[in-house]
């Protein structure tokens, strides 16, 4: 029999088609983005790595904590970007014996290129008016914890 405890637990029917819902945006969102990413002859984490690095030079560590892998693969995903002039590898002017991944300006021309072709970016938020988006976004930020 259930408790008001565990009846508390149980997601409501509203509470479920939200949850529903983000994970089909998040899958459609993957899967443009890994189109995306083909499109520049990239793989999804490729593409991944080089947007960070586009907003700031990291250490391989702290990129590898932010795509959620191991750092011996961050340095694989680095390798064969450097190779083709999306990334450099740079001492980190704060401590030089930590190298830094740094966006070349080709990589930043390349990331830009993968934001600007993500049609679900651009298409169904154009449908929602300024104030549905900054409701959305800030829904969105409380939901992650962030307030700012």
């Amino acid at each position: 029999m259930a408790t008001p405890r565990t009846a508390s637990r149980r997601p409501d029917a509203l509470t479920l088609e939200v949850v529903e819902l983000i994970g089909e945006v998040v899958a459609r969102y993957h899967e443009e983005y890994e189109e995306a990413a083909a499109g520049h002859a990239l793989t999804g984490a490729q593409a991944r790595l080089l947007s960070l690095l586009s907003l700031e030079p990291l250490p391989m560590r702290r990129l590898a904590q932010r795509l959620k892998c191991e750092p011996s693969n961050v340095t694989g995903i680095v390798d064969r970007l450097e190779a083709r002039g999306l990334v450099e590898r740079r001492p980190d002017p704060a401590d030089r014996r930590v190298k830094l991944a740094a966006a070349t300006d080709e990589g930043r021309r390349v990331a830009r290129g993968l934001q600007e072709s993500l049609r679900f970016a651009r298409e169904p938020l154009a449908g929602l008016s300024d104030q549905e988006r900054v409701a959305l976004r800030d829904a969105l930020r409380r939901m992650l914890g962030d307030a700012g």
